[in-house]
């Protein structure tokens, strides 16, 4: 496997500097520390312009080839932010704070991105321009688009973009991919039932709206069984379910919320008309009363293809082609570098973390030993599409 030997050199530094983000960890916007890091790090590296607050708490860093080149500038993204869960790795790095954990190794793609930049910085063995995106709020706080909406893509002049996530049961070496849709948008639903409280035992004076929310979920799970081409991909998850708070009371309301994914903009309408459709059909039909809240998160992760095959190309070159997976399934997870990758031509890969705990999991850890596979693939990146 050829990794770059000098990435093999400071290996144990950025080993060290992921489980240091790992034991501090930080969610949505609120990634101070973190960033702080980041930005001193780029700063002691060299780099030739370090910026902080783009996209709130967003860092990024400028690196200049040897030769000015064509002028084009190739960006490479990861994320800093954290998850709202308590950790059970009980890893000697793991999190100081209760409730906070890296679970999904964002602390692992900054490092991975921070090792990168150290090397470009070092060699600048491209012409051009490379630029290092480190964003927060990632997991549900759309912390992309926030860069993006402060002129991430103009005031960089960035004409393509790049970003990588690691894949726990992925062998270590192993990369995988595909061109167009690779992660679904995620949409998010809370479906509040009016109907009308009364004492536990005369229901029949009252609209129970546990009966009604109870008949919604269950409704709810027909629109892909019946109303989605079995070809197709979508889901329906309900994922929460609130009501009452007495034995002997029956509740005025009750609330049910959950996710909608899709991976195509006409199968995302689909479900949100029948979900709509559905609820008020089965409210109706029980004289109660419903309010839809449906809110359209993250958009689809579209690779784009000529981006995707350079970027096939290049991962081929750094872990061999025999363990680069081209034509990957999509994943129903959601990734708000769709934002970025709606602005630039780009592509989005997996990385393998070996046989570790699911991501979002409490007893998830990232894998080191992959650090210098992935720093490998982002120089290798630049250094390809900006030959010096």
């Amino acid at each position: 496997m050829p990794i770059v030997n000098r990435f093999a050199d400071f290996h144990d530094d950025l080993a060290a500097l992921r489980r240091d983000i790992h034991r501090h960890p930080e969610l949505l916007y609120d990634v101070h520390r973190t960033a702080a890091t980041v930005a001193a790090k780029l700063r002691d590296f060299g780099l030739d312009e370090v910026v902080t607050g783009i996209g709130r708490t967003g860092v990024v860093g400028v690196i200049h080839g040897r030769a000015p080149g064509d002028g084009k500038t190739i960006a490479l993204r990861a994320d800093m932010d954290a998850l709202p869960i308590h950790e059970s790795t009980g890893k000697p790095y793991a999190s100081t704070v209760p409730g906070k954990m890296h679970a999904c190794g964002h602390d692992g793609h900054t490092a991975m991105l921070l090792g990168a930049a150290r090397y470009l910085a070092e060699t600048r063995n491209f012409a051009g321009t490379a630029v290092v995106i480190f964003q927060p709020a990632e997991e549900g706080g759309a912390g992309a688009k926030a860069m993006i909406d402060d002129g991430l893509m103009e005031r960089w002049n960035i004409g393509e973009v790049y970003g990588m996530h690691n894949m726990p049961g992925l062998a270590v070496g192993k990369v995988q991919t595909r061109p167009g849709p690779l992660l679904a948008a995620t949409d998010e639903f809370v479906i509040r039932v009016t109907g009308r409280g009364g004492h536990a035992a005369r229901p029949h004076e009252a609209i129970d709206p546990i009966v009604v929310a109870t008949a919604l979920v269950q409704q709810l799970q027909t629109i892909v069984s019946r109303s989605v081409d079995p070809i197709e991909s979508a889901v329906v998850s309900v994922t929460k379910f609130h009501a009452g708070e007495a034995h002997n009371v029956i509740a005025d309301t009750a609330e049910i919320g959950g996710t909608v994914r899709t991976l195509k903009p006409e199968m995302r309408d689909l479900i949100e008309t029948r979900l709509r459709r559905v609820a008020e059909g089965v409210a109706s039909a029980h004289a109660a009363a419903v309010a839809i809240d449906y809110n359209r998160s993250y958009p689809i992760t579209r690779n784009h293809a000529g981006a995707t095959a350079f970027a096939v190309g290049v991962a081929a070159e750094v872990v061999g082609a025999a363990n680069v997976n081209a034509d990957a399934p999509p994943v129903m997870g959601g990734e708000d570098f769709s934002y970025m990758l709606e602005q630039r031509p780009g592509a989005f890969i997996f990385i393998g973390n070996g046989d570790s705990a699911n991501l979002h999991n409490a007893a998830y850890d990232f894998n080191d030993e992959i650090i210098p596979i992935g720093c490998s693939y982002w120089a290798r990146l630049v250094e390809t599409a900006l030959p010096g």
